[in-house]
Formats: C-alpha cells, structure tokens, sequence
C-alpha cells in the first residue's frame, strides 16, 4: 500500500472539513504543532537528563577505585 493519490487526499480533507469547519482547522493544526513542539523537548530534556545521571554514576565509581587502588598500595608496601 502506497502513498494515498491527489483525489484520495482532497476527499480525505474534504471530510475534515466538513467535520471540524473552515474555521477551527488551524487551530487544530497549531494544537498539533505545539503538541509535536512539547514532544521533541521533552525528548531533548530527557536525553540530558540521561547524560548527567551517566556522568554522576561514573565519578564516583572512579573515586572507589582509586581508594582501592590506595589501600592496595598501603597493603603491599
């Protein structure tokens, strides 16, 4: 199943039209794009948030190393 063609597309807005009116489709389309808006950062905010729990799990697993490493040393001398 492909691509809808050009009379498919106007019946389909045809319809649209005739159920939501001339007048509340751009408000409609505004809503959409906000909601696509919203979406997309969340999506960024939630990547960064990742990122920084990442980062922070991973100093102090350095910090528990290099104590290991230091009681190692203080064993073996």
């Amino acid at each position: 199943m492909g691509m809808p063609s050009m009379p498919e597309l106007l019946i389909v807005l045809a319809i649209v039209v005739l159920l939501f009116g001339a007048k509340k489709i751009p408000d409609l389309a505004k809503g959409m794009g906000r909601g696509i808006k919203d979406f997309k950062k969340a999506i960024k905010e939630d990547d960064e948030d990742t990122k920084e729990i990442a980062k922070n799990d991973e100093k102090p697993a350095e910090k528990v190393e290099d104590k290991k490493t230091e009681s190692q040393k203080s064993e073996n001398a």
